[in-house]
Order: structure tokens, then sequence, then C-alpha cells
């Protein structure tokens, strides 16, 4: 904490709080003392925790369409984005839509529909964010399933570690045949059979702790849809996973299990509209 000591003598007695936490929290008492008498104010603190939000964005539209938010599963709280729409020369729209993400609900999909002024049309995206973790050398499946709006898809999975993105595989709905790019062809692989039921998870095949830890994105795509999920995947080593388990088994008797939460990172056609993008979850 600090004063801003070249103000005082002006008459800002202002405290600076760095870094400030939840301890922050309270009632703040300045006590200021003239020739001209005594002043006294009283200042509540309140401090929040970080929130993240999602944005969904679409560009080269016309007219300007309406945008709308939901969440799967629904929820009670009210959803209150905040939507630009921006016109360029060309008298096109770009519209940015932001949610704050409801901190009461970890398991959330979030869904942003952009509907024609007309209402003749619908491009929806939607996005879900997790973390799971694995063991070293123990085959590991990421979940991704495709909302029950978006049947016959094509999906694609990638992986992002320090920044760097890598394409792990495809597959081509119409053809029903999937690439995988090297090095990923040893160790990872997509059941074929399951996607067009909906079920495009990803099997790691004897994972590494640093290669295979990460964040792997999985999007269902088609011509007015896209479903995109990031699951933050963390590889432990196999002796840590097996000190852990046996610490817990003789200290609780309990099962050691992964845990699965939200992460707060934040981050994608009548005539000319781009697809709707949903980017991941951005911090304020």
């Amino acid at each position: 904490t600090s004063l801003f000591t070249h103000l005082v003598s002006r008459g800002n007695a202002s405290l600076h709080l760095r870094g400030c936490g939840p301890r922050d929290r309270g009632i703040y008492k300045c006590h200021v003392r003239t020739s001209a008498g005594v002043h006294e104010a009283h200042v509540i603190v309140r401090v929040e925790g970080e929130s993240s939000e999602v944005k969904c964005t679409t560009r080269h539209v016309y007219p300007a369409p309406h945008v709308a938010w939901a969440t799967d599963p629904p929820t009670a709280q009210p959803l209150r984005p905040i939507t630009r729409k921006l016109a360029d020369r060309q008298g096109l729209y770009a519209v940015e839509s932001r949610l704050r993400r409801l901190n009461s609900q970890s398991e959330l999909t979030y869904i942003c529909t952009v509907i024609s002024s007309y209402g003749s049309q619908t491009w929806t995206a939607s996005l879900r964010e997790r973390e799971i973790n694995g063991v070293e050398g123990k085959d590991l499946t990421i979940p991704c399933h495709a909302p029950p709006y978006q049947p016959k898809s094509s999906v694609s999975w990638s992986f992002t570690n320090h920044n760097e993105e890598a394409l792990i595989l495809t597959y081509d709905s119409q053809s029903q045949l999937s690439f995988a790019s090297a090095p990923w062809e040893a160790c990872a692989r997509l059941d074929v059979l399951r996607v067009p039921l909906g079920d495009g998870s990803l099997q790691l095949v004897n994972p590494v702790s640093l290669e295979h830890t990460g964040t792997y994105t999985c999007v269902y795509s088609s011509p007015q849809n896209t479903h995109t999920e990031h699951t933050g995947v963390n590889i432990s080593g196999s002796w840590m996973a097996g000190s852990l388990a046996l610490v817990m088994y003789w200290a609780t008797r309990t099962t050691l299990c992964s845990a699965l939460r939200l992460e707060a990172k934040q981050l994608p056609y009548q005539a000319v509209m781009q697809p709707v993008r949903m980017l991941s979850m951005v911090q304020l």
C-alpha cells in the first residue's frame, strides 16, 4: 500500500492497494487534519474474484442480425450479454457479443445464436471448457460430443502447448474417413463408427507427460453450426500417480479421482455472412 505523496499537498490522500486480494476487503477509514479542521471518510472495499467471458463474433453481415445466448443445461441465472454491431464503409456489419461466465455453474455449454433480421436463417456457435487428468503410459479418452442440433458434422482435433498449435486429425462427415497428421498417427485415435452418432472423443495411446500435457481442442463444424470443446489435459508421471494413490488410500481410504473444472483462461450465410465464431474464455 502507498499514498500518492506528491498529491497529498493538493488535497488528494488516496490510498493505492497493489495486487489486492480477498484479505484487502473491508472498511477503510481516512483521517485528515488540516488548518481548516478535521475530515474523516469511510470507504467500503469489495474484492471480487477473477471472472471470464465468452465472445461470439461474425463479420460481413447485412442487415444487422439479432444475437441470442443460452446455456446447456439451462440456468435460472439471467444472461446479460453485451452486443456491438458496427457497419463498415460498404454497409456490412461486424457483430461482437460478450457474455460474462456464470461462476456458479461449472459445467455449462455456452450457446450463441445469430438470427437474420428477417428470421429466415440462424447460425449457431457453442463452447465448452473442461480439465482432466491422466497418467503417463495409461490410455486416456478426451471426451467431445456433438450437440443435438448439429448432426452429421465434420470434426477436427488440435493440440496447443506453449502457445504452439498442431493439428492432430480430421474427420470428414461425407467420406466418413479420418486422417491423422504426424507424429500423432501412432498415439491418437478416433472411433469413426461413433462420430456419426455424435461421439468424437479422442483416445490418447500411451501418453507421455511432457509431450501430451496441454490443451486439446475439438471442433464440430457444418455450414451453419460450430461447436468447440477445449480440454486442458495434465499427464502426470506414473510414479507420481502411484504415490498419490497410496497416500490417499492409507490416509482416507478413498479412491483418487481426476478433478474436473471449467477453466477461466477466456478464445469461430445468407448472401454475405461469415460463420459465427465462438472464442474461448478470456480473463477480464
